[in-house]
């Protein structure tokens, strides 16, 4: 059993390892040319990790990390999938189109070397 300082250790640790595979997801879109236009957006229904854009769309994104590309995806719960859809249907209230704005769900895997792999239309929605 872990001691609470271990723990709290290996939950900070968990939170590093996060962000920075947020920032690594992030970087990877916008060397596609797509827009960060948010991280960590938080919305009634929970958090989404990246919002991202181009002229013709926003992408919600969901950032998995773990030691494969497989173990990341197996990470992605139906919990999570409702808690993004609301989410995501919160925040395209806020554009001028709302709910007509072209969009879609990716995830986007991060593995233990640091490497970025996109599912596009991941949850099958768009």
């Amino acid at each position: 059993m872990f001691s609470p300082t271990q723990r709290a250790s290996r939950g900070e640790m968990a939170h590093h390892a996060g962000a920075a595979a947020e920032s690594a997801v992030a970087r990877h879109y916008e060397a596609l040319g797509f827009r960060v236009a948010e991280k960590r957006w938080r919305g009634a229904g929970g958090e989404i990790d990246l919002i991202v854009e181009d002229p013709d769309q926003v992408i919600f994104v969901e950032v998995k990390q773990s030691r494969s590309f497989e173990a990341a995806a197996l990470r992605i719960t139906q919990r999570q999938r409702a808690r993004i859809f609301a989410s995501a249907a919160e925040y395209l209230g806020t554009l001028p189109m709302g709910s007509l704005t072209e969009a879609r769900f990716d995830a986007a895997l991060v593995n233990g070397m640091g490497e970025v792999q996109i599912l596009e239309n991941a949850f099958g929605e768009s």
